[in-house]
This record gives C-alpha cells, sequence and structure tokens, in this order.
C-alpha cells in the first residue's frame, strides 16, 4: 500500500504538523492501551491464529502515516488484540523483516540510477551490520518489556511531538525547507 500512495502521502501528509500530531495521538494511545484492562488470549506468537495476524497487520497501514511508529503501531494492535506484551513486541519484529526488505528493494529499484557496482559490498556489510544490531536491539527489547510498560515510549513521543508544534509554532525551525 506504501507504493501505491508513497507520492500522495509526501505530498500530504509529510510536514511537521503531522509528523507531530501522530507522535502524539500514538503515545497518548499507547498509554491508554497499557493501562486498559485486557485479556491476554495469547501468550506467545506460535499460538496466534491466522485472524490476529491479519488484523495487526491491517493495523501497521496507519505507519504510512508520517509520525506513525510501525513497530509502535503493531504492538499496540497486538495488545488490544489480546497479545501478551512480548507476544505482541515479537509478532511486530517478526512483520517488520518482509516490510523493510519491500521498502529496500523498492528505494534500491527507484534510485537504481544512482548506485554503482562498486557499491555492492558497502551495502552488503551495511546490511549485516543492521540485521545483527537489529536482534540485539530486538532480544534487549524483550528483555526490558518482560519487567516495563511501553510508557516511558509513549511519554517520548508525546514530548517530541510537542517540541515540534513548539518549534513550529514559534518559529525556531524554519520548517518549510523540511519538506522538499
Amino acid at each position: 500500500l506504501g507504493v501505491l500512495f508513497a507520492d500522495l502521502i509526501h505530498e500530504y501528509l509529510f510536514n511537521p504538523i503531522t509528523v507531530a500530531t501522530a507522535l502524539v495521538i500514538g503515545g497518548v494511545i499507547m498509554l491508554w492501551a497499557e493501562r486498559r484492562q485486557h485479556t491476554v488470549a495469547v501468550d506467545h506468537v506460535d499460538d496466534m491464529r491466522w485472524t490476529h495476524a491479519l488484523k495487526i497487520g491491517f493495523v501497521q497501514c496507519l505507519a504510512m502515516i508520517p509520525g506513525t511508529s510501525r513497530s509502535g503501531s503493531t504492538i499496540i494492535g497486538g495488545l488490544l488484540f489480546g497479545l501478551s506484551r512480548k507476544a505482541a513486541t515479537e509478532f511486530s519484529f517478526f512483520l517488520a523483516m518482509p516490510t523493510m526488505v519491500g521498502a529496500a528493494v523498492y528505494s534500491g529499484y527507484k534510485y537504481r540510477h544512482l548506485f554503482e557496482p562498486s557499491d555492492l559490498p558497502v551495502f552488503a556489510i551495511g546490511f549485516v551490520t543492521s540485521f545483527i544490531f537489529a536482534m540485539i536491539a530486538v532480544r534487549a527489547l524483550l528483555k526490558f518489556i518482560a519487567n516495563h510498560s511501553y510508557a516511558a515510549f509513549a511519554w517520548y513521543r508525546i514530548v517530541f511531538g510537542l517540541l515540534i508544534l513548539a518549534t513550529w509554532q514559534s518559529g525556531w525551525i524554519d520548517w518549510s525547507t523540511a519538506h522538499s
């Protein structure tokens, strides 16, 4: 879907107000999802049904809105659809693999005229390094969320969104050049 709507999203939604608003709203929803009483129907990713995956996949489409976190939307979607915090986080990262590979292939194809064959080793090293550190980050996050909520991430989003709005409103940063 992102490929189909990329130009429209970039033209109409890629601006500081949309990004800041999405950050704040996402943070508020994250706080609400963490605090609401919910029944955990799925403790492990292996116990998910295809309907869980489909619903979470639809929620992932919200990430087409700039400022909306892909992983945040899928994790919160997982929590709202009955997954445990750990299962929602794990599934979010499983879902990231094809999404990010697809985005990378699309970008590579779109900008293929900028690449030289000699660039391939650099991209390969970057890919492998990114993959290794992503796995380390996922493992650390899974350990963290076993004993903590997403409240810190939610408050970070809210504060950062409000900071963007403040810099836009006050004119501290010239956001007119940010959309090019």
